[in-house]
């Protein structure tokens, strides 16, 4: 590439990202609504406030897990993003194994998945493979801003670097899915 198109490419992308993002708000904002809990747990000090925020987390891999199915179950997925968005989804099982047994060592009671009708998904402006990616990608984005936002807070040191390690992988998933919808993978230095 030369430099021009490097220095063009990305207000390019923003432009575009702008007209196409209706679906990508939805899943951002479906993500941050489950987020905002943890930011009224600042600075934990306890391991209450450690289980509060570890439930936050887990409805946020419940709300990955049924958007991946939902994306799963549309048919509109072709085979080889089919496996991926399936690999993402055990990814986000294996996340909320995890966090449950944590807040259970923790003496604390994992939050409960909902019904994946109660997540209200745009299901209806899911037209094609395109809509699905970018719904998925809006979650991860999400999910991986109300980690960067917990990681701090948590009491217990052990349990930030896990958040971070869950942080790096929602991160990556977030990548993938800009790349598989042609669009930079890595938008920005930081997340937030």
């Amino acid at each position: 590439m030369h430099a021009n198109e490097s220095r063009n490419a990305p207000a390019l992308d923003r432009r575009d990202w702008f007209k196409r993002s209706g679906l990508f708000v939805a899943g951002l904002g479906a993500a941050s609504a489950l987020a905002l809990p943890a930011r009224s747990f600042a600075a934990s000090t306890s391991a209450q406030g450690d289980v509060d925020m570890l439930n936050v987390a887990l409805g946020l891999e419940y709300q990955a897990i049924a958007a991946y199915q939902v994306g799963a179950e549309s048919g509109l997925l072709q085979k080889p993003v089919l496996a991926v968005a399936v690999q993402f989804q055990g990814q986000h099982k294996a996340h909320a194994g995890i966090l449950q047994a944590t807040i259970r060592k923790l003496g604390g009671t994992p939050v409960e998945a909902k019904q994946p009708a109660a997540y209200d998904f745009p299901t209806d402006r899911l037209k094609n493979q395109a809509d699905v990616l970018r719904f998925a990608a809006g979650l991860e984005k999400g999910a991986a801003s109300a980690y960067l936002g917990t990681v701090p807070q948590f009491h217990e040191r052990a349990l930030a670097k896990a958040a971070a390690s869950i942080l790096g992988d929602e991160s990556m998933h977030w990548a993938v899915l800009l790349q598989a919808l042609g669009e930079n993978p890595v938008p920005a230095a930081f997340i937030g």
